[in-house]
């Protein structure tokens, strides 16, 4: 490993799964939002019979370009870039797919022979959380790595986190004892919106991944979806009373702990507050919530 890893340079692997990491969609849409603006194809597709339950994660029924019906199943497909290394700068490769319900460490050796072979560098992790957070401030995005080197360099942080864990976990230990270094970004969606996409916290992520990798990420129409997601939200809390003055004790909460006079003692408090509010809250939608992986921080 290098002395001084940085993932400006080099090929660096975005990472995000459906499903328990995924809040909101958040964390896949910045892959797909990639996969659709980078010139990228398939390197490698992982098969689904080997670690996947059907009843669990279920293939679905589409229509192709041509309207043939088809069966689309579960499964994880990783991306390189047609041309890598032919501009400065680091070249982008990707990983999409459902996270797997079985067999995670044949799983992983399966995946880290694929990055060896692509003679990746540096991994990014990404996931979004469901958390007590208003709809109407900008998205809390965390980042953090288990790399001390990459703290270091970064100016970041180490989870401190002990329990259950998803694949992107997984995946980070078995990279970083393979000397791939690595870092997590992780997104706080609001819980009381859990059961639409959040293209909000898809923007703040590829904003944070742009400072992290120095590579500029078209945005599509991720701007004009975002603005409407939060317009949306904002019509329904305006005819649901008690939605309204719930956001309205998040954005009071939020601005006390963002305000500049905020000390060390009130944001010790309004800690604890989230903490007595987050009990029994855990698996909101089947992804759990701020504690259930060490890259999902606290949130107010």
């Amino acid at each position: 490993m290098p002395d001084t890893p940085v993932f400006t340079t080099g090929r660096i692997l975005v990472v995000a799964f459906e499903g328990w990491n995924d809040a909101g969609e958040a964390a896949s849409g910045v892959v797909q939002t990639l996969r659709d603006q980078l010139d990228v194809y398939p390197i490698a597709e992982v098969d689904p019979e080997d670690y996947f339950d059907y009843q669990f994660n279920r293939p679905t029924v589409a229509a192709d370009d041509e309207g043939t019906r088809q069966i689309v199943w579960p499964g994880v497909t990783i991306y390189g870039p047609t041309q890598p290394g032919l501009a400065a700068g680091a070249s982008v490769y990707l990983l999409l797919g459902t996270e797997p319900s079985r067999g995670w460490k044949t799983f992983t050796e399966e995946i880290l022979e694929v990055l060896d072979d692509a003679e990746i560098t540096g991994i990014v992790f990404l996931g979004a959380m469901l958390a007590d957070v208003p709809h109407t401030r900008p998205i809390s995005v965390f980042t953090s790595s288990e790399n001390a080197a990459v703290r270091e360099v970064l100016g970041i942080e180490r989870s401190s986190y002990e329990g259950p864990v998803g694949i992107l976990s997984v995946l980070s230990d078995a990279a970083e004892k393979a000397d791939i270094p690595t870092v997590a970004i992780w997104a706080s969606v609001p819980h009381y919106v859990h059961n639409a996409p959040s293209p909000k916290a898809t923007l703040a992520m590829i904003e944070k991944l742009e400072e992290l990798i120095d590579v500029v990420i078209p945005r599509g129409d991720l701007v004009e979806e975002s603005a409407a997601w939060e317009n949306g939200i904002d019509a329904l809390a305006g005819d649901d009373d008690e939605m309204a003055a719930y956001i309205e004790q998040l954005e009071q909460a939020r601005d006390t702990v963002d305000s500049p006079e905020a000390s060390g003692d009130a944001i010790a408090e309004e800690f604890e507050r989230y903490l007595q509010r987050r009990d029994g809250k855990d698996g909101r939608d089947g992804r759990g919530s701020a504690g259930d992986d060490p890259w999902r921080p606290p949130a107010v």
